[in-house]
């Protein structure tokens, strides 16, 4: 049964159906099941007719274990039909860190239940930056996801299980912590006997903030439901480069940010951009960027195809584009699937 419910009393969990006219460009489904905050506020910011959207009363949510933790407190609210005021943004940003580095550190907390809150939080803190890329988001981001980086170091239960609970939508925020928590996991098989070598944190942020830059891209291109046109891919080539320009900006600009903003789309046969480098002329750090980014590209669900498995993305990598990647790191990434 369909209810037209006020977007102020909207809640997690509740299933949504959005007008054609309402979510042009956004990214945003005409149906879905609510599940984090950043829908919410999404959905809040649309211009919607009364203010108010169907809600599908007989769709019951089935949550995930990553669901149950991050959304416990949204539940009772439901049951109260207590409606409580956002926080601001910057509150919002430091719960969020707060959240992932006491759980990331947390030595009593079962591993998948650690892996579900840090991925939960990382996600929150993500969508906040790329709402808002200050500075000063930008500064606490890198501090959140250096205790994600210390965890996956120090913590191989809670590594792995990190990898299992990724999501499969295409927002930009999710893509980006799932190619950074990727990458970081790939890096340390990698470097696993000589991490010190590494500085593993820089290494995590730039992974992170690998796309940053396509906050100056027009969102009708990002949101696109279909195929860029070349003009188009011609607009989305500048988000490498505006990745590094926006480090640069805050005075978050380390090394290996620098060569993940700008190498994580260049490919080994010399087919990539900005630079079109080739071979060897790719740092590392930039090889194993891009292999995580197009994994997460092909297994993302998108209004115009569903999420593809795991092991068909593999298999597609493999026989069709390991001439992009550099073979003996991507036979690393395979193995990252195995545990």
């Amino acid at each position: 049964m369909d209810k037209l419910v006020a977007v102020d009393a909207l809640q997690i969990g509740m299933y949504v159906k959005l007008q054609d006219d309402s979510i042009k460009g956004t990214g945003l489904e005409k149906a879905f099941f609510i599940t984090d905050p950043g829908q919410l506020r999404q959905i809040r910011g649309l211009s919607l007719r009364y203010g108010k959207v169907y809600v599908d009363l007989d769709r019951q949510w089935q949550p995930s274990p990553i669901d149950d933790m991050s959304h416990a407190a949204e539940s009772e609210k439901r049951e109260t039909s207590v409606v409580e005021p956002e926080s601001s943004p910057e509150q919002a940003q430091q719960n969020s860190v707060d959240r992932i580095k006491q759980a990331a550190s947390d030595p009593s907390m079962e591993p998948k239940k650690k892996a579900a809150a840090v991925y939960q939080s990382a996600r929150e803190i993500m969508q906040t930056l790329f709402e808002c890329p200050t500075a000063e988001f930008i500064k606490d981001t890198k501090e959140a996801v250096g205790s994600l980086v210390d965890m996956v170091l120090e913590d191989e239960e809670a590594a792995n299980a990190l990898i299992k609970v990724t999501q499969h939508d295409y927002y930009t925020y999710t893509h980006s912590v799932n190619v950074g928590t990727l990458s970081i996991c790939l890096a340390k098989k990698l470097f696993q006997t000589d991490t010190a070598s590494h500085d593993m944190r820089e290494l995590g942020a730039g992974f992170f903030l690998h796309d940053l830059g396509k906050v100056r891209v027009e969102k009708e291109i990002l949101n696109k439901p279909s195929r860029l046109t070349e003009a188009e891919m011609k607009r989305m080539r500048i988000h490498p480069y505006q990745s590094y320009k926006i480090l640069q900006e805050s005075s978050q600009l380390s090394e290996e940010c620098r060569v993940i903003a700008m190498q994580h789309h260049e490919r080994d046969d010399g087919t990539g951009y900005p630079l079109r480098l080739k071979g060897e002329q790719i740092h590392v750090y930039g090889r194993i960027c891009c292999i995580a980014d197009v994994y997460d590209a092909l297994t993302a669900k998108r209004s115009y195809k569903e999420a593809m498995p795991p092991f068909e993305a593999l298999k597609i990598m493999k026989n069709e584009m390991l001439h992009h990647f550099h073979r003996e790191i991507f036979n690393n990434f395979v193995m990252l699937f195995s545990k």
